[in-house]
């Protein structure tokens, strides 16, 4: 049995700062970096398709005269096409990135979308742009249903997800620590803050979904297939329009979970999502327990 002292000061600090847990396992680490690879090849090769349309609707057709957003290309003073975009009836100027942008070896810009280098793949291929789409958003699910099922079997859901009942009485204080830049340290960054846990369930059961069941309402083979369920999303276009933000709520998220990785210790957290081990910063009181040099394991 180990013998355990409470240790303040500089001392306890480095004794903090060398203390590795047992942070993520393997198969966590694996789909984690598959998610990855096929999410930013997913959202590149989406952005290729949009092009072929890049306007918004609502409802089961199109209406051109009212999109809900539309990247376009009016004609400049120098005769050379300028990108706009509109969301609703706002108006706004985005040459050279939204509606017009040049493709790298073009003598003049093009009207597009999003630009080259944004999507997959760079020149204006739609066909290309849905086989790579559809190959990894295949992947994209498959690995998804193998992390829920993980998730649930091995007790990850319950253990580390759902946040307890004092943790959600404190949603406001560690929206405050989050605004101030203030992370827990020591035994509390063994497990997710309460706003972690409840992102990772909005995404994993909510949004992951939305995007899947919006992609597939997209497809005609789907609706003849199971006929109506198009309907409940508003139809073929909203279907499209729910796919397109839901894509884009995935990117924000992953956006701020990158400036957390980062503000919280870089190299500490991208060791935890490949070797497994993370470091535990000492807490706001430099406390910690002695313990002997070896590698603490999370419970399985």
């Amino acid at each position: 049995m180990h013998r355990f002292t409470l240790r303040t000061g500089p001392a306890a600090v480095a004794a903090n700062e060398h203390r590795m847990v047992y942070r993520h396992r393997l198969p966590v680490r694996v789909m984690h970096w598959i998610n990855v690879v096929s999410f930013f090849l997913m959202l590149m090769s989406g952005l290729g398709i949009f092009n072929a349309h890049p306007h918004l609707y609502w409802g089961a057709d199109s209406d051109f005269e009212a999109p809900l957003l539309s990247m376009s290309a009016r004609a400049g003073p120098d005769g050379e096409p300028h990108g706009v975009t509109q969301v609703g009836t706002h108006v706004f100027d985005t040459d050279g990135v939204l509606g017009a942008s040049r493709v790298e070896g073009a003598a003049r810009q093009t009207e597009r979308g999003f630009p080259s280098w944004a999507t997959i793949p760079g020149q204006q291929y739609l066909a290309t742009a849905r086989n790579w789409h559809l190959f990894f958003a295949w992947v994209f699910v498959l690995n998804g249903i193998a992390y829920v099922a993980f998730t649930v079997f091995s007790g990850h859901l319950r253990r580390d997800l759902v946040p307890r009942k004092a943790e959600l009485r404190g949603i406001g204080a560690s929206l405050k620590d989050h605004l101030l830049f203030r992370h827990p340290g020591g035994e509390a960054a063994k497990r997710y803050n309460v706003l972690q846990s409840l992102t990772y369930l909005i995404v994993i059961f909510i949004l992951l979904p939305l995007i899947v069941v919006a992609g597939l309402g997209m497809s005609p083979r789907m609706d003849s297939l199971f006929g109506g369920w198009v309907g409940l999303l508003g139809g073929r276009q909203s279907a499209r329009t729910l796919h397109f933000a839901a894509a884009f709520l995935l990117l924000a998220f992953v956006a701020v979970h990158v400036f957390e990785v980062i503000v919280t210790g870089l190299w500490n957290n991208l060791r935890s999502m490949i070797t497994g081990y993370y470091r535990l910063p000492a807490d706001e009181h430099g406390q910690e327990q002695k313990r002997e040099p070896k590698r603490e394991r999370r419970a399985p």
